[in-house]
């Protein structure tokens, strides 16, 4: 996609996000040689901050090839917020509704028109304790194996030591200016995958092989070893209740 398709509503984003991102952060961006330059894609990013979003979009902007997120249905409901939302044509996501399957629909139909569709894996900000990716919901490997598009992995880093995830106000720490570090790496391959019906099983081994892609790259930013394991948010909750049952009992 030229710069030329970018669109109103995206360039107005760009006026309104990128002047203070750009006077209160640095910036450390790698492989954006991985964004395609044409053709339908799929960028599965971690989550570690509510400003992740725009430190994200503010890369891949600079590419030239704006990403279509899907973002929960509230947010479209504000007023300024889901002006913006809806102008630059994010995908609604109605969760715990037989809705929700027409945000996988309409993330095909926007691949299939030639368009990148952004997907957070994790469903929300993780609750690693170390800040690593958690274990991936299975959307976009059901959306990459229909479609057949590249996956591109995205890891990022920085926007949650200004905003950390769940912070409240008086834990926004934007001074001293933190780095925005965004790594983009080659597509991920799921060859293993073509042919092959989409089972749960077969979703999960896909989601497993984007997840270890993000973690990888992130380990590099980071420079740090990520843990053998992906933190999974229901196993750990059931734990916890598990134990409290327990401690209950006695």
């Amino acid at each position: 996609m030229s710069r030329r398709r970018i669109g109103f509503w995206y360039r107005l984003a760009a006026v309104i996000a990128k002047p203070p991102l750009l006077i209160l952060f640095k910036r450390d961006w790698r492989g954006m040689e991985h964004i395609p330059a044409q053709g339908g894609f799929i960028t599965a990013v971690n989550h570690n901050s509510y400003l992740d979003p725009l430190s994200y979009a503010h890369f891949q902007y600079n590419t030239g090839r704006v990403p279509r997120f899907l973002a929960k249905d509230g947010l479209f409901k504000g007023a300024f917020v889901g002006m913006m939302l809806r102008g630059t044509r994010q995908i609604p996501v109605y969760r715990e509704t037989t809705n929700a399957v027409d945000a996988f629909r309409a993330a095909v139909d926007a691949i299939e028109r030639g368009e990148c569709v952004a997907f957070y894996p994790e469903g929300t900000l993780t609750r690693d304790p170390g800040m690593w990716p958690m274990a991936g919901k299975t959307g976009v490997a059901r959306v990459a194996l229909l479609t057949k598009a590249p996956v591109i992995p995205v890891a990022q880093w920085g926007a949650n030591l200004a905003m950390p995830p769940y912070a409240k106000e008086n834990k926004i720490r934007l001074f001293p200016r933190k780095t925005l570090r965004v790594k983009a790496g080659p597509p991920v391959d799921l060859s293993r995958f073509d042919g092959v019906e989409p089972t749960p099983e077969v979703l999960r081994e896909a989601t497993e092989a984007i997840m270890a892609a993000i973690t990888s790259l992130l380990e590099e930013v980071r420079g740090e070893k990520a843990p053998d394991q992906p933190y999974d948010h229901r196993n750990a909750r059931a734990e916890q209740r598990r134990k409290a049952a327990g401690e209950g009992s006695k």
